[in-house]
């Protein structure tokens, strides 16, 4: 067997058991305790002893979140403007 053909498999193999897991369970259930967690990630940033009210540390969270997502934006299309200039070339 070629290194492809492994690999072929191994994808196979992954998106059989994806199928079989999202065909058994609710999708969103089975997401939410990462989305959870990854969500909190921004409420620990910005209020790390928790000494804000609540409301305040919903809002800076949001706003962090804002700010992760627009860097991931900007690094994203600085990847693909190199990657245009590559092509270029």
């Amino acid at each position: 067997m070629t290194d492809k053909t492994i690999h072929a498999e191994r994808v196979l193999y992954g998106r059989i058991g994806g199928f079989t897991v999202h065909s058994r369970h609710d999708s969103r259930e089975l997401i939410e305790p990462g989305r959870r967690a990854f969500w909190s990630r921004f409420e620990r940033e910005v209020d790390p002893e928790g000494t804000l009210t609540p409301q305040e540390r919903a809002r800076r969270a949001d706003l962090a979140r804002k700010a992760y997502f627009a860097r991931l934006a900007l690094k994203s299309a600085q990847a693909r403007r190199r990657k245009a200039a590559r092509a270029a070339k």
